[in-house]
């Protein structure tokens, strides 16, 4: 596993209104697991707009073809937790993260599950996106609750279909200011609980 990290290149998304100028200026970071590209598109949307950094999952194994798609099915439906590879900065040196995972078979997508099993204690506040075609996002954020032993600090699922259209921005838009919003609120609350524990 590598710590490299990437904030992309694309152009700024129209609907995505840039970040914030002014404020405690919070650092998160977005890590996002995506076999068909669909979470990718809006990690780009995310990174380019706020300018987040980002991490990124990849499959040891890849899942190609027909047998890839049984895989991911299979992987589900056992709650199995995938080997992966992270490129991207260390979670612990950030105030929050965002996790961009898709749905398979109704379940979280079994790299993150791997990712979540292996990181846990070195991720901040958790904040998650979730892509799917069909439903299954409580299901997710349940087991993601379960497996960091503490509640997210938002989740919002994006339909394949709102990503693939661009309508999905300002619902986006909205997450991310939300995400901002929490981090500032806790990141400006640390130093007055630090002088009230020293008084």
């Amino acid at each position: 596993m590598t710590a490299t990290g990437s904030t992309g290149t694309a152009r700024p998304p129209l609907g995505l209104r840039p970040e914030r100028a002014s404020g405690p200026s919070s650092k998160i970071l977005v890590v996002v697991y995506s076999k068909s590209g669909t979470g990718q598109a809006l990690a780009d949307m995310l990174c380019t707009a706020r300018a987040w950094p980002r991490g990124t999952l990849a499959d040891v194994h890849p899942r190609t073809g027909a047998l890839g798609n049984l895989r991911c099915v299979l992987d589900s439906l056992l709650r199995r937790r995938a080997p992966f590879r992270y490129d991207g900065p260390r979670p612990r040196e950030f105030d929050a993260v965002v996790l961009i995972a898709p749905i398979w078979a109704n379940r979280l997508a079994s790299p993150m599950r791997g990712f979540l099993h292996t990181y846990r204690e070195q991720l901040p506040d958790v904040a998650l996106v979730t892509v799917m075609g069909g439903g299954g996002s409580h299901a997710a954020t349940a087991e993601i609750e379960r497996l960091l032993g503490r509640p997210t600090m938002l989740s919002f699922p994006f339909m394949t279909r709102e990503v693939a259209s661009g309508s999905c921005r300002e619902r986006l838009d909205t997450f991310a200011r939300a995400v901002e919003a929490s981090a500032d609120d806790k990141r400006s609350a640390r130093p007055a609980r630090w002088k009230a524990q020293a008084a």
